[in-house]
């Protein structure tokens, strides 16, 4: 298994198996009581009158001395009567009576009724155990304690298994729990469930499929049986932002072994929602696969795809229950020639979202205050609204919206009021940074623990920026362009590493650009639209890709726009409103936009989509 990495566990139940850390130096302490005069510091308890009941006395420090006591005699080899030997001859000398009352195992070994060898033997060898984890686990005995660590997490739970030593077992499942990791979870589920440990199968099980596009592209995919791929694909619990990713993950473990493997191409696409995977996504396979047997399949696949027969694959068209299903279209402005408006009346309280499947708009709950440029984040299920502007006001304050119950609430504000700031999520917490603060550029940094409610400033900008691009992505901050004090359009990319507080500069954007939108697919930052230095609003798109550190452009959307809403979502891009220039009596305007179009990085197109219900710039977009 990889190198464990660390995570937050939030399912895994607090084991504390502690009797206290005292050990007597030397034998000659089982002498000494513990606590005050007449060796007790104990309790009576019971009536003080003429009642039958009598007065019992209780010491709660007992059993505590007594087991420090009893692990003193051990290690003095003072009344051991067993024996226990593990490879390269090492022995462990310990109590019978003591490891049966902790083992059920060595209380059936020794129990004279069954009539075990062992029983009788003062030599007991174990052949499975390892000594340093043998040793481990008759101190755990003896002293409720234990040291569990990397190196010998597996080694002691599978030995603890063994000898139903159900605390250690725990022990093992807690510590495992907090180091799930996208290169590690498939291989503690897989030792979860060969050790029949429920809770630590239950808990790794749900962090693959709530990681699943990470965890999919780690080497531990390609070493599963494919019984457990099939188990992994077909659940609804699946948090994928497109299908796509399913059908790659598919055959890329198909593709790994593939002589073996193929024979199960249909059994396990058939768990993948094909109906939903891109024609063309299918054909690239296509042309990319040297197997001609699998070739041969996938071309059976595709026909009966769009021939829409279901003979080999199901044509289910639901997603999985727990995909992404819907863009939020949240707050903003709307400027339009043919109304007059007041400063209140173009500030939007309103939210609306798209679902992806049925192609429609439908109205959500609107926001206690309305908000242009605030940031918006999806964060634990929730939708984050923050800052922006409202009139002439800058503000700090934020609301949580719960999609499930479609409802608003409070939540502390920021410590600087902000709009045109960056917003992102990053390791369960919210970071803004930048941004206008009054009549001053921002360059500050704060952080958000939805854990406590609470703001803290973490740090600064190199410079202080507004109207950028800020997204994350795989434990880094990236900010694209934007304004700052020197220049109103600028093709800088930055990351910034919270843990070690560095910044990096990265390939520069080719076209300087602000008020533009961002967003992640597949491994590559996208640019969309904004102004440019020749005070032109653009068409144009281009994306970074994280592993090449390099730009290129794609085709650019179907008509200009500035400030619009930009979200990712089942594998394509999605832009809405935005603003585009106008004249009005002779003189330049913004008017805003309700157009909606998306675009497909496998073939390259946009495709126009049912318009906004009203026009609509400077708002927030987010995918839940």
């Amino acid at each position: 298994m990889p190198p464990l990495n660390s995570f937050n566990g939030n399912n895994c139940g607090d084991i504390i198996c502690s009797l206290g850390s005292q050990t007597p130096s030397t034998p000659s302490d089982l002498s000494q009581p513990q606590g005050g005069a007449g060796g007790g510091g104990g309790t009576v308890t019971g009536s003080s009158g003429g009642g039958s009941v009598k007065p019992k006395f209780t010491c709660p420090h007992y059993a505590q001395k007594m087991l420090l006591n009893l692990n003193a005699l051990r290690l003095d080899s003072r009344f051991c009567d067993v024996e226990i030997k593990v490879g390269g001859g090492t022995t462990v000398h310990a109590h019978r009576a003591v490891l049966s009352a902790s083992s059920a195992y060595f209380e059936a070994m020794f129990r004279p009724e069954l009539g075990l060898s062992e029983g009788k033997q003062r030599t007991v060898t174990l052949h499975s155990i390892r000594a340093d984890i043998l040793e481990l686990l008759v101190d755990f005995i003896y002293t409720g304690q234990i040291e569990i660590e990397q190196s010998n997490v597996q080694e002691l739970l599978a030995a603890a298994d063994m000898l139903q030593v159900p605390e250690v077992v725990d022990g093992c499942c807690e510590y495992l729990c907090r180091e799930l990791h996208s290169t590690n979870a498939l291989g503690i589920l897989r030792f979860a469930e060969a050790h029949n440990c429920r809770q630590l199968a239950d808990v790794a099980a749900n962090f693959v499929h709530s990681n699943f596009p990470k965890v999919a592209l780690e080497d531990e995919l390609l070493d599963i049986p494919h019984t457990l791929l099939v188990k992994v694909i077909s659940s609804e619990a699946l948090r994928v932002d497109s299908e796509s990713q399913v059908f790659n993950a598919a055959l890329r473990w198909i593709q790994h072994d593939v002589v073996p493997r193929r024979q199960y191409v249909f059994e396990i696409l058939s768990h993948v929602r094909i109906a939903l995977v891109p024609v063309g996504l299918i054909d690239q396979a296509i042309t990319d696969c040297r197997d001609v047997s699998l070739k041969i399949a996938l071309r059976s696949v595709r026909k009966d795809l769009t021939s829409r027969r279901g003979q080999l694959v199901p044509l289910r068209v639901c997603p999985r229950v727990c995909a992404k299903k819907s863009i939020y279209v949240i707050g903003g402005s709307r400027r339009e020639q043919s109304a007059g408006w007041t400063p209140t009346d173009w500030i939007f309280e309103s939210v609306i979202k798209y679902d992806i499947f049925r192609c429609e708009w439908i109205e959500s709950a609107p926001m206690e205050i309305g908000r242009i440029l605030p940031g918006v984040a999806a964060l634990g299920g929730k939708i984050y609204v923050i800052g922006g502007e409202r009139g002439s006001q800058i503000l700090a304050n934020g609301e949580v919206f719960d999609t499930q119950n479609n409802n608003w609430e409070p939540m502390a504000p920021m410590n600087v009021p902000r709009c045109e700031f960056g917003l992102c999520t990053l390791g369960g917490t919210l970071y803004a940074m930048g941004g206008w603060i009054g009549e001053d550029i921002g360059g500050s940094i704060e952080c958000y623990d939805p854990m406590k409610n609470a703001w803290r400033m973490v740090g600064d900008l190199p410079e202080p920026k507004f109207s950028m691009g800020v997204v994350s992505f795989e434990g880094l901050i990236y900010i694209v362009g934007g304004c700052n004090n020197h220049s109103r359009y600028l093709t800088d990319l930055i990351s910034y590493n919270p843990v070690t507080n560095e910044w990096t500069k990265l390939a520069r954007m080719p076209t300087a650009r602000c008020s533009m939108g961002v967003a992640i697919l597949d491994r590559h930052l996208y640019v969309v639209g904004g102004n440019s230095s020749q005070q032109e609003v653009l068409r144009t798109v281009e994306r970074y890709s994280f592993d090449e550190d390099k730009w290129s452009m794609v085709s650019p959307m179907t008509v200009r726009r500035s400030s619009p809403a930009v979200a990712a979502a089942d594998g394509l891009l999605y832009v809405a409103g935005g603003d585009q220039p106008c004249e009005i009596n002779f003189y330049r305007a913004q008017i805003t936009i309700s157009s909606f179009e998306c675009f497909d990085p496998i073939t390259d197109q946009w495709k126009v989509c049912p318009d906004l219900p009203t026009s609509r710039s400077e708002a927030g977009a987010v995918v839940v």
